[in-house]
């Protein structure tokens, strides 16, 4: 059975029912990965409970919709991924460039001495998005598209979004708000442009380990560990961020809501009716 053709009630129980598996899922996830070491099984613990999350999602698709998942597509896992891995990084670094260029973000030195952190925090970032995006554009984001239109779609999951983040260290309303337009948006969008979930779950990648690991920033109000670079971030919080990281910067809503609108605007029309 098609989403659009289900019964409301059907459609909202399923719904429900495929957030909270995910959700119970991404909570075991975060909880195994943190408690196991050294940094080669933290990585491939983080791996392997990132492919569970798309088996679980592509089981759950076949058992409920009676069809293979839409959105995971084998043949675009590498293509897509890594043009989202770059729109992440490219991102990350147009907020860091603008940040210097006002004298807000100043680095102090280069610490090359953080090679296995670095690695363990690129494969903690993976399960990151992998589990984010499905429970976000796979689940949320397509159900509603299919049913009520790419509009209502992009909205909900973007508040949605932007409000699970408030509960992060240092968050305020701001700073969900700010998510919600700046990546919400965006990666709703993505997703709508790119047809699968592996264009946003490179965006989403790269966003974070670039933001915490390379560049230092916190992520989301929590300290993503050792970064290549050490800085200093200083100035007026809606610019910088402040301890929140800078997703709580107006310079990253501004630049993440234009990205929303150039994807948006790259999607055929009757993909937005």
């Amino acid at each position: 059975m098609s989403v659009k053709s289900m019964p409301v009630w059907k459609w909202i129980l399923l719904l429900i029912a495929g957030f909270a598996l995910a959700l119970f899922y991404y909570g075991f996830a975060q909880t195994a990965n943190e408690s196991v070491q050294p940094a080669w099984l933290k990585i491939l613990v983080a791996v392997g409970l990132s492919v569970g999350m798309l088996l679980l999602y592509a089981l759950f698709v076949r058992w409920f919709e009676k069809k293979p998942a839409p959105d995971i597509p084998p043949q675009r896992i590498v293509p897509d991924t890594a043009k989202g891995l770059g729109y992440g990084a490219g991102f990350m670094l147009a907020v860091t460039l603008v940040m210097m260029l006002f004298g807000f973000y100043k680095i102090e030195s280069v610490q090359p001495g953080v090679a296995l952190p670095l690695v363990t925090a690129f494969f903690h970032f993976l399960m990151v998005a992998i589990c984010e995006e499905v429970l976000f554009r796979s689940i949320l984001f397509r159900w509603i598209d299919e049913k009520w239109g790419f509009t209502i779609a992009l909205v909900v999951s973007a508040i949605l979004f932007g409000l699970v983040h408030i509960a992060q260290p240092g968050a305020t309303w701001w700073s969900s708000l700010a998510i919600a337009i700046e990546a919400g948006l965006l990666l709703g969008a993505a997703y709508k442009y790119a047809g699968n979930l592996w264009l946003p779950i490179g965006i989403h990648w790269a966003w974070n380990f670039v933001q915490g690991n390379i560049f230092g920033f916190e992520v989301s109000g929590s300290n993503a560990g050792e970064s290549l670079l050490k800085a200093t971030v200083e100035g007026p919080d809606i610019l910088t961020g402040g301890v929140f990281g800078a997703e709580a910067s107006i310079i990253t809503v501004i630049l993440g809501l234009a990205l929303s609108i150039w994807f948006i605007l790259r999607c055929p029309k009757k993909q937005r009716a």
